[in-house]
């Protein structure tokens, strides 16, 4: 009965856990995504000295595509920070999404559009659901971090 109440205990724990999104102050996890011509993109290319945004997505899920419609009416807050928007969808698809929610961020030069098709954001970033906003401060640590539509104004403070 001890075992079975200890491995019940242990497992609630785990869940919780493995729930959380990553802390503040945590740095930028070592991943490999893919831009749109094949070339690699790692996160060690993300420069320092400058915040940056990523957004976590699906092309097809309506909150998602709520958060991007709103980032890109603010264009003047995002235009100081990089930008990564993350998908594990196909370039088409992804290329959608931006085209039909988020065009004023298509021809920003801060904003790069990543695949995610070796599905390592996951069990690297910890997303809760999607979308899921991750802001870095210039030194690639952590500041805030989101899966909550309604947080986007709190970005947008926060990147001024």
């Amino acid at each position: 009965m001890k075992s079975l109440f200890f491995s019940l205990l242990f497992t609630a724990f785990s869940i919780g856990a493995f729930a959380q999104g990553l802390a503040p102050g945590t740095a930028v996890p070592n991943a490999v995504f893919y831009k749109e011509n094949g070339a690699k993109f790692s996160t060690d290319q993300i420069p320092k000295g400058k915040k940056s945004l990523i957004m976590f997505f699906d092309a097809t899920c309506e909150h998602c595509q709520k958060v991007a419609g709103n980032l890109s009416k603010s264009t003047k807050e995002l235009s100081s920070v990089n930008m990564y928007l993350v998908s594990q969808d196909v370039f088409r698809s992804i290329n959608y999404f931006v085209d039909t929610f988020a065009k004023p961020l298509k021809t920003m030069k801060n904003v790069t559009t990543l695949q995610d098709k070796d599905y390592v954001f996951i069990p690297l970033f910890h997303p809760k659901q999607y979308p899921s906003l991750y802001l870095y401060g210039p030194d690639k640590k952590l500041i805030l971090f989101s899966s909550n539509e309604k947080d986007v104004p709190k970005f947008l403070n926060l990147m001024k």
